[in-house]
């Protein structure tokens, strides 16, 4: 199917003046009702001129039975650049505006149809790159973040709202037990710490990872990236140096997207194209999220594997892996570099490379990860926590309860922020603009 093209097309409209430029565009014969939550069949007629634009569907949604909480028409057209450009054209003369980047999603927020962190899941859910990550986009639409957040935030609140009545009146009031006090604070920063590192998995699941895979020539790179990805991508013959690019593949592995980078043997050659492949595969090592280092068990850790291993960069994460396990009679050299043992002839120890590679990006079994912040959210909570911190350093010294509440008021405030209860127009234009115009 040629880009552009589908079976349906639809146009949305919402605000005041939606109905009215549905009744202006789209004739419905017969004896069709406009209600409310009620398709009608017709067509969209150029008002000018009495065309026959399109055959249709209309969907009008009053408001606030809506997703903006807004009247809002769908018209559901044919496929297809031109049907659709018409359609939109005599939209945009009728009064309308063109959506920016987010902006349904961003009415729905601003009238109360959404929490933020919902709004923010919606636009997880269109870019979801794994079923796992959909499944975590669908929690946060049901309020699984939102309601997480909140709990937290009314618990913070009711102990600002104890210790600001001692500050105002405590010779009125019974004494505050400050034990419990802390106690309940050093809970919701435990909890607020687990939400941020749950958010490494969520992010991963999300964004995915790109791991280049390196090693002398003929070590068994393309083998492997065809054995992870169960398909040939990648040519294999006996012959060194017959990668000579730079090949990607795409693939999802236990939940986790990751786009695997198939580099050419870096070696001394005189082949000018083999060159440029290798100066890609030098590239490629510096922007990976974490490299697989492969070398051959058959012939040993040689200084080549081990001037290959001194280019990764420092800090950044390392598998090394030793390739042809299946080989009978290897050799009683220097193995001991070998993180892991496979072989990408029989499949042998793909699972225990697999299981290695995502524990040490951070990406573990996430079964039972049922919510997970996204990077915004998560620094919010971090600096809450953080804040939250201050606040029982200030209780460990026994200052007086005003001291307790700066800090406990900022913990408030970043949590508020998350949800968009206390949020700026510029930090919601930030969120927005990252979603795909039409949501």
């Amino acid at each position: 199917m040629a880009p552009g093209q589908g079976s349906v097309a639809i146009v949305r409209i919402s605000g005041p003046e939606a109905e009215a430029i549905g009744r202006r565009l789209f004739h419905a014969p017969g004896r069709q009702h406009w209600e409310s939550h009620r398709v009608l069949y017709g067509h969209v007629v150029d008002p000018a001129s009495g065309e026959r634009v399109d055959e249709a569907l209309l969907l009008l949604m009053r408001a606030p039975r809506s997703f903006t909480r807004e009247d809002v028409v769908e018209l559901h057209g044919h496929g297809g650049l031109v049907a659709v450009r018409r359609v939109l054209e005599l939209v945009l003369a009728a009064g309308a505006r063109r959506a920016l980047p987010g902006e349904f999603s961003q009415r729905a927020f601003l009238n109360g149809r959404l929490d933020l962190t919902r709004a923010e899941a919606i636009g997880e859910m269109v870019s979801a790159r794994s079923r796992r990550a959909a499944q975590l986009a669908m929690a946060g639409i049901d309020g699984g973040v939102q309601r997480r957040l909140t709990d937290l935030r009314a618990r913070l609140l009711d102990q600002l709202a104890e210790l600001e009545a001692r500050v105002d009146f405590e010779e009125d009031l019974p004494p505050l037990d400050a034990e419990a006090v802390a106690g309940e604070l050093a809970a919701v920063r435990g909890e607020l710490e687990r939400l941020v590192a749950e958010a490494r998995q969520g992010e991963l699941l999300r964004e995915g990872l790109r791991v280049a895979i390196v090693g002398r020539p003929n070590v068994g790179k393309s083998s492997l990236l065809n054995l992870l990805s169960r398909r040939e991508r990648a040519i294999v013959t006996d012959l060194p140096g017959t990668t000579r690019d730079l090949l990607e593949s795409e693939l999802v592995l236990e939940g986790v997207p990751l786009t695997l980078l198939d580099t050419a043997g870096i070696r001394d050659t005189g082949d000018r194209v083999e060159r440029l492949g290798i100066e890609r595969s030098r590239e490629a090592l510096a922007a990976a999220d974490a490299v697989l280092l492969l070398f051959d068990l058959t012939a040993g850790w040689t200084d080549e594997d081990q001037a290959l291993r001194d280019l990764v960069p420092p800090g950044a994460v390392l598998l090394v892996a030793g390739n042809k396990a299946d080989a009978a009679g290897l050799p009683a050299g220097p193995l001991a570099p070998a993180d892991v043992r496979f072989s990408a002839l029989t499949g042998e120890g793909r699972e225990e490379l697999v299981a290695e590679l995502l524990r040490r990006c951070g990406a573990g079994p996430a079964e039972g990860l049922q919510v997970a912040l996204n990077v915004r959210q998560r620094d919010l909570a971090a600096a809450a926590a953080e804040a939250l911190e201050r606040s029982l350093e200030a209780a460990a010294q026994q200052l007086p309860w005003d001291f307790w509440t700066i800090d406990l008021r900022a913990a408030v405030r970043a949590l508020g922020e998350i949800t968009g209860e206390e949020v700026s127009e510029a930090v919601l234009d930030r969120v927005f603009a990252r979603f795909c115009i039409g949501k």
